[in-house]
């Protein structure tokens, strides 16, 4: 859910816009009053495909682009347009503009739009539409784009008067980027791009929206109930969302752990929010999460959710998701705190700033944390850590996917990951070590097809940095199109396909839920040769095919100044785990690999004594010391 504003989108919603009182008026179209607020707004980079009513806006960013201000980026699809200004915006924090043309070129936009929607990823999305006379008459090319795209934006506009374009723009901008952030679609009938006017700007961020109040602030008298129980915690864990990722709340949420010596499990969403290779970290949890988060939520009587929203994929069966802990949520969005647990104690702000705000108040209080508070609680983590790691198989007559991957995380250890959506992902989940931002993958919506357009926004934006896509060979067909827009520009980004001949998780699921039956998974039919289809765009292409040749492989792609494109033959049946299956606990995984029977704290019996769910192989609690 979102924040809602509470007057109408498209006719009712005012501002108190302040105008730049220095500038006089100057007679311009509507096209121009666009592509001015966007340049004004800092915007300089565009991800769009022209067509017929979105061509006075493209005739006047040819003018733009001939001043230098900015720009346009040629996509080949408008879904790699949406996905590449996505990219850009997570890359950055900044947010990402696409441009496409009515009808099909808005409706192309659509899944683009839903996974930033899905992600809270900040976008302006542009589309053309027939002129304004026309609107209702099925021209050509028309479609209800405000109407199909009202369930995932966060806002939206159509552009009745040309009058009012550059305070769209504005307000576009300040409710991508503030509150929760999300994507804003402005449509703009093409005889309003035409139209002349006197065109005064308005500066970015002086809109004022009457309604629309985002929450930035946490409350007081809960953070100071939060600290309390945090001081009080014997097995506390911060679970840590894409809301950290959006506030650059990082080095908070570092300090605030360090302090209290907490330890850290992230979801998809917020790998990166925290150092991975911290001996605090316990790594993502959920269905394809690591044993010991899993676990870890199992058995803590504290979780501190951070910016997260205890989405499906982490709760496993939720009414058994940290059943024995207290819970403080934090989060910017109202509407999330207490939709699928109600906290304890329920915080609404931002996370960078009640986190501050929380460490601060901590410091004035002058209450020093015990350390040894949660000692045996870490111990018992590390136990995990031990008894249940992450595993890289080993096959004697093929490569497993998860050596390629842990290949490319010891060569590009500091680069951008993008991933599509499948096995890939989660492997690349387990076994990559991100920085904030450094990690790019639809998360909510599960896109295939986002990886390698999300990857060439991301390096547009950050030129003198690695981007690397992880791709799978299914989802690769997606979208790859677009190696015509890396080949035009020249975008160095180096795609890594892990190819089994298969739609993996989906042919993983029909092994274990449906009997084996493989109904249209398999794809080696019909699959191109990648490399030959990488020089057809006048890309670089290797293939690997045997565990001798990978290493050299990663790095001469590496090495290479220009796309490249990897084509690396894995196992064709390996399996994906850990993996919580549908309806079960988190604690109940199944791919598990075989660990000494140090203790039995899953088979989930409980001491009667302490409630601990930690029996020994001894059948002594041991919590307490007490016989089972």
């Amino acid at each position: 859910m979102r924040e809602v504003l509470s007057v109408s989108a498209q006719t009712d919603l005012t501002s108190q816009a302040a105008p730049l009182a220095t500038l006089a008026p100057v007679r311009a179209s509507g096209a121009y009053a666009l592509i001015d607020s966007l340049r004004r707004h800092g915007v300089k980079h565009i991800f769009g495909y022209p067509g017929g009513a979105i061509l006075p806006i493209y005739d006047e960013l040819y003018r733009a682009e001939e001043r230098g201000d900015l720009q346009h980026i040629l996509v080949r699809h408008e879904q790699g347009a949406a996905h590449a200004a996505d990219g850009y915006a997570r890359a950055t924090g900044e947010v990402g503009v696409c441009f496409g043309t009515s009808g099909p070129g808005a409706t192309n936009l659509v899944t683009g739009i839903a996974t930033a929607q899905m992600d809270s990823i900040p976008m302006v999305i542009i589309t053309g539409q027939v002129g304004r006379a026309a609107i209702g008459s099925d021209a050509f090319q028309e479609t209800d784009i405000y109407g199909i795209t009202l369930p995932i934006v966060k806002h939206s506009y159509v552009v009745r008067d040309p009058q009012d374009m550059a305070r769209i723009v504005a307000e576009a901008f300040y409710i991508a980027r503030s509150g929760r952030p999300g994507p804003v679609l402005i449509d703009v009938p093409k005889d309003v791009g035409l139209e002349q006017f006197d065109y005064v700007p308005v500066e970015p961020w002086s809109v004022r929206l009457p309604g629309y109040r985002p929450t930035v602030k946490g409350n007081p008298r809960q953070i100071s109930q939060a600290l309390k129980l945090i001081r009080q915690a014997r097995q506390p864990l911060l679970y840590v969302g894409g809301g950290a990722i959006a506030s650059n709340a990082h080095a908070e949420i570092r300090l605030l752990a360090e302090r209290f010596r907490l330890p850290v499990t992230t979801t998809l969403m917020g790998k990166g929010a925290f150092d991975e290779h911290h001996p605090l970290s316990v790594g993502m949890l959920g269905m394809h999460g690591t044993a010991y988060a899993n676990f870890a939520v199992t058995e803590c009587d504290l979780l501190i959710a951070v910016g997260a929203r205890f989405d499906d994929r982490v709760t496993g069966k939720l009414d058994e998701f940290a059943s024995r802990a207290k819970v403080i949520h934090i989060d910017v969005d109202p509407a999330e705190v207490g939709k699928n647990r109600i906290p304890e104690v329920p915080i609404v702000g931002d996370v960078r700033n009640v986190l501050a705000d929380m460490l601060r108040r901590d410091q004035e209080d002058g209450v020093a944390p015990d350390p040894t508070l949660t000692q045996a609680w870490l111990e018992r983590i590390d136990r995990w850590k031990q008894d249940y790691p992450l595993v890289v198989p080993h096959h004697e007559d093929s490569i497993a996917p998860q050596e390629v991957i842990v290949e490319l995380g010891k060569q590009a250890p500091h680069a951008y990951y993008t991933t599509d959506v499948g096995q890939h992902q989660m492997w690349a989940a387990q076994f990559l070590k991100n920085g904030p931002r450094q990690w790019i993958s639809s998360a909510g919506l599960g896109t295939m097809g986002f990886g390698l357009p999300a990857a060439m926004g991301a390096k547009v934006a950050l030129p003198d940095h690695q981007v690397i896509c992880v791709s799978g060979d299914a989802s690769f067909q997606m979208n790859f199109q677009e190696l015509g827009t890396l080949a035009q520009y020249g975008i160095n980004v180096k795609t890594v396909i892990i190819n089994n001949g298969w739609q993996g998780m989906v042919r993983q699921w029909q092994e274990a839920f449906y009997e084996e039956r493989y109904s249209n998974s398999n794809m080696q039919t019909g699959m191109p040769d990648f490399v030959i289809l990488a020089q057809a765009f006048g890309i670089k292409g290797i293939v690997v095919r045997d565990r001798a040749e990978l290493k050299d492989a990663i790095a001469e792609m590496l090495a290479h100044d220009g796309p490249v494109i990897v084509d690396a033959h894995v196992t064709r049946n390996e399996n994906c785990y850990p993996m919580v299956a549908p309806g079960k606990s988190n604690a109940q995984m199944i791919g598990l690999p075989e660990r000494p029977r140090t203790e039995q704290a899953i088979e989930l019996i409980y001491c009667n004594n302490c409630g601990a769910k930690n029996a020994t192989s001894n059948n002594f609690c041991p919590d307490c010391g007490t016989k089972l």
